[in-house]
């Protein structure tokens, strides 16, 4: 390119929103303005040491925030947090970030997406994900208006359609947080019998962003959808046990025992911290992580409701991390590196720590 260009970033300061930030800003091909409560939050200041970030002071949910964040960019990444807002109003606000990023002239728009799964399912019940669900019609949605607006106004959409972070098997106050036990072994408890989950390394999130702005052409209306496999849970503890020497394992756990022994918060609280417990239409944590358990132990072997084309992804990021037994090896010598320790030692208890902002700030639903 012969000049950077300006991209706009709702969700910067989040788990995945960092290192998008990270390579977007690293590579000298664009310069950053990002949508944040706190310019002066540990995490902003973080962005910034990777390269040119200015903020926006204010919110998803305000239209002169986002005309404000919008104008005058070239492309933008919108990843907006479903347990901050709720199903209910993360569509609205999700739908009114592309439209007034049309209006403000954006040329290329990438929406952090995770799919429809009450459609994919045929419309069952057991698969409502709220938080799944939110973001996957809007992605729909998105990249419907894009066959006409594409071409008419000029603004180019791709989804980035992720899934639960690997880096969240090893975190604390995640859907998969595991423990070690009284007899030593570090043990995951998750009712996800011999199903699989697509995990995807934050750390490879960057790349993919960066590969959809790179490529506008290719890029526009695609639905990429990235995971490094799919991994069961007797496939992770084997995998830690290779790379660390230490003794893991996995226990299919049925979902009641799940929510009402291990689950870390109040199961049947609102799992939105801004969305109204009384509304009927936001969903508890028992519903929303019940349903995303179902649809995991539904998933095994790339055969069942969510599936990833590899080759494309091969394509696409030869490096890519492929198996879990890679994603440790990397995580032990960066935390090595970087002074966190190694994987055992951050596994003990009182070492783990949140990966999510949401759960590092303590904000876990209403009550």
């Amino acid at each position: 390119m012969s000049s950077t260009r300006l991209i706009a970033v709702i969700g910067a300061t989040g788990a995945q929103g960092i290192p998008v930030v990270r390579d977007l800003a690293q590579s000298g091909a664009y310069t950053i303005r990002a949508l944040t409560r706190d310019a002066d939050s540990p995490r902003f200041k973080e962005l910034q040491t990777y390269g040119p970030v200015e903020p926006v002071i204010g919110s998803f949910a305000s239209e002169e925030s986002l005309r404000s964040l919008f104008k005058g960019a070239w492309g933008a990444y919108v990843n907006i947090d479903g347990f901050n807002a709720g199903e209910k109003t993360e569509l609205f606000w999700a739908i009114r970030t592309y439209e007034l990023a049309l209006e403000e002239g954006v040329r290329m728009f990438v929406y952090g997406n995770l799919e429809y799964t009450y459609k994919l399912a045929g419309y069952d019940p057991a698969y409502r994900i709220g938080h799944y669900d939110g973001k996957g019609r809007v992605g729909e949605w998105i990249l419907f208006q894009n066959r006409e607006n594409a071409a008419r106004h000029g603004m180019k959409a791709a989804l980035f359609t992720t899934g639960p972070y690997i880096d969240m098997a090893i975190a604390d106050r995640s859907a998969m947080t595991p423990r070690v036990e009284e007899d030593g072994v570090l043990t995951w408890r998750l009712p996800l019998g011999d199903g699989a989950v697509p995990h995807i390394a934050l750390d490879d999130c960057g790349y993919y962003v960066k590969w959809l702005f790179d490529n506008p052409e290719r890029a526009n209306g695609l639905d990429l959808q990235v995971a490094i496999a799919h991994i069961t849970y007797r496939e992770m503890a084997e995998a830690f046990t290779k790379v660390t020497g230490k003794p893991a394992r996995f226990v299919d756990t049925d979902p009641d025992t799940f929510f009402d022994k291990i689950w870390w918060v109040a199961p049947d609280g609102a799992a939105a911290y801004n969305a109204d417990p009384q509304d009927p239409a936001t969903m508890t944590f028992r519903q929303n992580f019940g349903a995303f358990w179902h649809l995991w132990r539904n998933s095994g072997g790339n055969e069942g409701v969510i599936r990833r084309d590899y080759a494309l992804l091969d394509e696409i990021h030869p490096g890519r991390i492929r198996s879990a037994e890679e994603w440790f090896r990397k995580e032990d010598e960066k935390g090595r590196r970087t002074g966190l320790g190694g994987l055992w030692e951050r596994v003990q208890h009182g070492s783990m720590k949140p990966i999510l902002k949401n759960s590092e700030a303590g904000r876990v639903g209403s009550i």
